[in-house]
């Protein structure tokens, strides 16, 4: 549909004429940690990854246990003061991030039988593009090649589809709006308001494969 149409969209989940229902999610970046929390467990996963391949290649190193262990504490605690670090860069970054967006996520969502997309509205895809860009430049200036590739992607990537029939699981968070439907590679996250949050669960649930289906009923 055109970027016009999308405009007229509501929070109401909506059954249009081409058998896709769509509806706008407008999140508050400052009351639902959602985003912000998945961005804390992205680095806080880089920064453990580093550190278990420090830790196997002082085993390589060590003469004795006693040497390793010293080593290896030694490592720990630069790598606490590591990852604290990035966690209050993410920080700083995350409340930047929502104060350039206006302290709002919003996004349009389309879901058929065949699957479901996350797409950014015009306006803020602009705004997240020049973040992006902006990240990249500075990882690019830093010579650091994780900082330019989040920023290359976040720069790239303003929508995100998942097909049904390659969902690895689905997990929901009715408190917070979300769903979180996941395949192998692709972590989709869907928001909708209270009022059709069972609708669009129930929805997705009976178009995944089986085993994924009985796998959230057994959670």
């Amino acid at each position: 549909m055109a970027n016009n149409q999308e405009a007229n969209y509501t929070d109401t989940v909506q059954l249009c004429q081409d058998g896709k229902y769509r509806w706008v999610y407008e999140m508050s970046l400052y009351k639902n940690p959602t985003i912000l929390l998945l961005v804390l467990k992205i680095f806080a996963w880089v920064c453990c990854g580093i550190w278990l391949f420090s830790i196997l290649l002082r085993g390589c190193d060590a003469i004795d246990s006693k040497d390793f262990f010293e080593m290896a504490w030694g490592d720990t605690k630069m790598f606490l003061i590591i990852t604290a670090g990035f966690m209050l860069l993410c920080l700083i970054g995350y409340y930047l991030y929502a104060l350039i967006m206006g302290g709002k996520y919003c996004v349009l969502f389309e879901m058929d039988q065949n699957g479901v997309m996350h797409k950014q509205m015009p306006k803020q895809v602009k705004k997240a593009q020049l973040i992006g860009a902006i990240t990249a430049l500075a990882g690019v200036m830093s010579h650091n090649i994780t900082t330019t590739a989040v920023g290359l992607n976040s720069a790239a990537r303003t929508e995100m589809y998942s097909r049904f029939a390659s969902v690895k699981s689905v997990k929901a968070n009715p408190r917070r709006g979300l769903i979180k439907v996941n395949e192998t590679l692709n972590h989709n996250q869907v928001y909708v308001s209270p009022q059709y949050f069972d609708f669009v669960l129930r929805f997705i649930l009976d178009h995944v494969q089986p085993q994924v289906r009985e796998k959230f009923k057994s959670n």
